[in-house]
């Protein structure tokens, strides 16, 4: 494995870590209260390349998400891409570098 691959799994691992401590914080509340406190601190604390970076995990198929996780990922604002943040800047984007529609 790669110095790169490394530092990409192992963000990805903190990126889970992180995200299953929130949410083990929250199991204490009501489960309505439980999601919404975990989407709310990601959506407040977790910096655009985060919430992407946890997506594409989930898009994935990322099974080691703690279920309130998952659950409150719909709460979870969606970044926009690089490339989707130059077109609304007007910028010039390669048609490769435009992803599928966000969900």
């Amino acid at each position: 494995m790669s110095h790169d691959e490394e530092h990409i799994t192992s963000t990805r691992e903190k990126l889970v870590r992180m995200a299953n401590q929130i949410a083990a914080f929250f199991h204490s509340k009501p489960r309505e209260q439980g999601i919404a406190g975990v989407a709310e601190h990601i959506n407040k604390f977790w910096e655009p390349r985060m919430r992407r970076q946890f997506f594409e995990m989930l898009d994935g198929g990322t099974e080691n998400f703690d279920e309130l996780v998952i659950a409150a990922s719909a709460r979870i604002k969606r970044p926009i891409t690089p490339a989707e943040a130059d077109l609304k800047l007007g910028l010039k984007v390669p048609p490769g570098d435009i992803a599928a529609p966000q969900k």
